[in-house]
């Protein structure tokens, strides 16, 4: 037969699995699943160990300490008789001293001589040689069978005799029983216990994680996951590790709710600014395909495709803010001497409309940790601005001071107002709207150029030009802009 004609004839026969697979699907099917159960029943068998330890030990302490009472009580009392038994003192009817449950005294040739009253007249009994023993000859008499016997050898006038004196356990074993069943009543009782404070407690203190789970679950399930992201986790009192939670949990929804709304923005402005220039291009180029002048339609063309590199150049702004909206794995650390590539930045605009000043010490360095296309982004973009507002005349500034590295940007254009020197780094913020966006620009150069400073662990910002360096002799008209970097560490 075929070997897949063997497989078919037993199609339900399944590999066994061997003693390590079962005993982990055991396990898994036996362990807890909820934190509650699994903590409950984890203090439940610490406190079980504990118990049955500190049970056993007692027990022993306290067998051990009753038996050594009783075996003090009966050597006293040997020692007694072995006294009287040397002065010759010894008589036929011993008396019994505290606790002492029976005294007999034999000679060397096994002869009772002397006895306490309940053993009078009786022959001498075997014991056998260990310390607590059953000493069944003693149960006609009405003594207690389970004794702690002492034997000890003295010298009397008639020669050596074997005294042995006996202790009743009873007591003993009684307490130990007791003893015993208060422990076997109280140990489960105290489990129990245990276990119940430890279920409402830690119940208690899960509540306010159930109550996280519940409102983050409710944000995800609701339809319209992104108008939701303004709800919040509730943050109990206190400043636990599960108030650190909901902070850092409200965190995240923070930084959620401001990337979407964020998001939501950018493809609006997107959306807006890819309209205009689309319609235009469009609508220039079926008034050239159906105009009869060559002249004409070459005019046409000509702006079309003009309109087409403005669009291709907002569309890589647009990509190039998504790509860092999206956020780097970690910082670039490449050394840049972002002097140098200012000044190449600056000799590339000699024949520009307005006059470039580069102030820098000459031959030196400042070298920042980034990346050189980034960099050299953040460069174009703050030129492109001044150059576009300026008058006559750009001024670069490049200082290093301490760990920091400084650029900055002046242009004598127009002075920004206070209450816009945050909103011009907002996205497609055109402070003109009457400028043109041929002249103007799609208003991503700054927001662009300070993304990228960020990026670098830098700062960007436009700062009140009268508040600049006086010993630059500059006049306070105009705009100016500054960029602070971390310098590289060589180290």
């Amino acid at each position: 037969m075929a070997d897949h004609d063997r497989a078919d004839v037993h199609p339900d026969v399944r590999p066994r699995r061997g003693p390590r697979a079962r005993l982990a699907a055991l396990r898994g099917r036996i362990t807890p699943r909820s934190v509650r159960a699994r903590a409950t029943l984890a203090a439940c068998t610490v406190v079980a160990v504990a118990l049955a330890v500190a049970s056993l030990a007692m027990l022993s302490l306290l067998r051990a300490n009753l038996r050594g009472t009783a075996e003090q009580s009966a050597r006293g009392q040997a020692v007694a008789v072995a006294k009287l038994a040397a002065d010759g003192r010894l008589g036929k009817v011993l008396p019994l001293g505290h606790d002492t449950d029976f005294v007999q005294v034999v000679n060397g040739k096994g002869e009772v001589v002397a006895a306490s009253q309940n053993l009078f007249g009786r022959p001498a009994i075997r014991v056998v040689p260990v310390p607590v023993a059953e000493v069944g000859a003693l149960k006609p008499q009405g003594i207690e069978v389970h004794q702690q016997v002492t034997s000890i050898v003295a010298d009397s006038p008639g020669g050596p005799v074997l005294i042995r004196t006996g202790v009743s356990l009873g007591a003993a074993d009684d307490a130990e029983h007791t003893t015993a069943l208060t422990l076997l009543v109280g140990c489960p009782l105290l489990l129990l216990t245990v276990a119940l404070v430890t279920w409402r407690v830690t119940g208690r203190a899960l509540r306010p994680v159930e109550a996280i789970r519940s409102e983050v679950a409710a944000i995800g399930e609701v339809e319209g996951f992104e108008q939701q992201l303004h709800r919040r986790v509730p943050i109990p009192r206190g400043e636990d590790e599960i108030t650190r939670l909901a902070r850092t949990m409200n965190g995240m929804l923070d930084r959620l709710d401001l990337a979407g709304r964020r998001q939501r923005q950018f493809i609006a402005d997107a959306s807006h600014e890819l309209r205009s220039p689309i319609a235009v291009l469009r609508t220039q180029l079926e008034v050239a395909l159906g105009h009869p002048d060559p002249q004409v339609r070459a005019e046409l063309v000509e702006g079309a495709l003009q309109d087409a590199e403005r669009l291709q150049d907002l569309a890589a702004d647009l990509l190039f803010l998504a790509r860092l909206d999206a956020g780097a794995t970690q910082r670039p650390v490449e050394p840049i001497d972002i002097a140098e590539l200012v000044r190449v930045a600056v000799r590339a605009r000699a024949d520009r409309r307005v006059t470039f000043a580069l102030d820098t010490r000459r031959g030196a360095e400042a070298v920042v940790p980034g990346d050189h296309l980034w960099l050299t982004r953040l460069v174009t973009n703050l030129l492109d601005n001044a150059e576009r507002h300026a008058r006559t005349a750009v001024e670069v500034t490049i200082r290093q001071q301490g760990a920091t590295v400084l650029l900055r940007v002046h242009n004598d254009g127009p002075a920004l107002a206070p209450e816009d020197r945050e909103r011009i780094f907002e996205r497609f913020t055109r402070l003109d709207d009457a400028r043109s966006r041929d002249e103007g620009g799609a208003g991503l150069g700054l927001p662009i150029a300070r993304d990228i400073a960020q990026h670098h662990g830098g700062t960007l910002r436009a700062v009140d030009t009268a508040t600049r360096d006086s010993s630059a002799g500059n006049s306070p008209a105009g705009a100016t802009f500054e960029a602070r970097f971390p310098a590289f560490d060589a180290r």
